[in-house]
């Protein structure tokens, strides 16, 4: 299955924040929408991801005073990107290799998505649900 199949099923919703946002304002966002990262745009240009985990590190490394800097100070700056084409396991390699739960889909230098590990995992067991289902079906009838 590809990342877009993926995307067809959950949406293609990318929650942004501008580089120049303080983080208490991007943490409130992670917050509300109950997600797990944002992408730090400048247009349509993806400056970096501002995850959870960065929130947590610059918390435990500099103190609350982070939450009035400006995401770019705190955020990761280079960000993995993948395309719609790209199958669901070769993502799920991808996120586990570089430990990270976040990837931003690109297609013709435009975001058209941001897919999650949560996303990955709910799409799989889907599909392994809908093969049982399948060869359950089959046995009846043989």
């Amino acid at each position: 299955m590809t990342v877009r199949a993926v995307l067809d099923t959950k949406g293609h919703q990318v929650v942004s924040v501008s580089p120049d946002a303080k983080v208490s304002a991007a943490v409130k966002i992670l917050s509300e929408r109950r997600i797990g990262a944002v992408l730090v745009m400048s247009g349509q240009r993806i400056d970096g991801i501002l995850s959870e985990r960065d929130v947590v590190r610059v918390l435990g490394e500099r103190g609350a005073s982070v939450l009035d800097e400006p995401v770019r100070n705190v955020m990761t700056q280079k960000v993995i990107t993948c395309r719609e084409a790209d199958t669901v396991g070769a993502i799920m390699e991808v996120m586990t290799s570089g430990k990270f739960r976040h990837l931003p889909v690109v297609e013709n230098e435009r975001i058209v998505g941001l897919i999650s590990i949560g996303d990955v995992v709910k799409w799989r067991v889907a599909e392994y649900e809908r093969e049982q289902e399948a060869l359950h079906d089959y046995i009846k009838t043989a």
